[in-house]
């Protein structure tokens, strides 16, 4: 039996570039509803915030109320209460500024949006995701859902992320965390079915939350609530210091990492006219 070598082209090797042209088609989405309609991608934003927030409590309270289970089974249970923040953000089509480090970086390679455009959005998406905590944790005082064992461990958190924590720690931590959300929403858009979209956005949340990692919004959210709950507690240059190489790190691992390795891996610069 006689084998025919089959003819391939240039354009198998691109074997995720349905993925490519849903993102490039998202954020020329994303430009048109800064440039004509910000306040309704702000409030977007803000819903992003709002859910992680809110998902953040719930974490607190399963780890709180598990107390005394294995802490590894605890940290896993928390991992997985949280994770229903970015599967919601993601199938409202809401918006996090994270996933959009990965968006938007393919946008720059694929030429289809600029610079100006890019951190124009960055900056309205980030500030309405910290509107969007400081929401949810100020409603929140209206309550008794956040005990006193839950603003402890609120508190251990943030300490364990600004005043023990190096810059460099958190700058890697940074990579790592929004590595695994965006490889797991960059896998999810290749399919329809909503099970098993759920599963991979949530199996990326669930790494970064039970490994640790740092993400600059959900930070964002426990030092609004810290305001709220506990500010003397807070180190304010070492919150500063979080913010800003958790940011650093998110958009290496988002952006660089997976964004801009399969723009690189789909196709040429120069395939879409921006």
């Amino acid at each position: 039996m006689t084998l025919t070598r089959p003819v391939k082209t240039l354009e198998d090797t691109h074997t995720s570039k349905p993925n490519i042209e849903n993102i490039v088609g998202q954020v020329a989405t994303k430009e048109i509803m800064v440039d004509h309609t910000p306040g309704r991608y702000i409030l977007k934003s803000v819903m992003s915030g709002f859910l992680l927030a809110i998902m953040t409590v719930l974490m607190l309270a399963v780890k709180t109320q598990f107390a005394g289970a294995n802490p590894g089974l605890i940290n896993l249970l928390g991992a997985i209460s949280f994770s229903i923040a970015l599967v919601m953000i993601v199938l409202t089509n809401s918006e996090l500024l994270t996933s959009n480090f990965m968006f938007m970086t393919v946008g720059l390679y694929y030429k289809v949006i600029s610079m100006h455009k890019v951190t124009k959005i960055f900056t309205y998406c980030f500030i309405g995701n910290i509107i969007g905590g400081f929401i949810l944790f100020g409603m929140m005082t209206g309550t008794k859902v956040m005990t006193p064992e839950m603003v402890a461990a609120l508190t251990k958190t943030v300490d364990a992320k600004t005043i023990d924590s190096t810059w460099l720690t958190i700058l890697i931590k940074g990579i790592f965390a929004n590595f695994f959300i965006n490889i797991g929403i960059y896998i999810s858009l290749q399919y329809k079915e909503a099970l098993a979209k759920v599963f991979f956005i949530g199996v990326g949340v669930v790494i970064f939350v039970f490994m640790a990692y740092e993400h600059v919004v959900y930070n964002a959210g426990l030092f609004a609530g810290m305001m709220f709950y506990n500010i003397d507690a807070l180190s304010w240059i070492d919150v500063i210091k979080n913010i800003v190489f958790a940011y650093i790190g998110n958009y290496i691992g988002g952006g660089i990492f997976v964004g801009l390795v399969y723009a690189y891996l789909n196709g040429s610069r120069n395939e879409i006219e921006g």
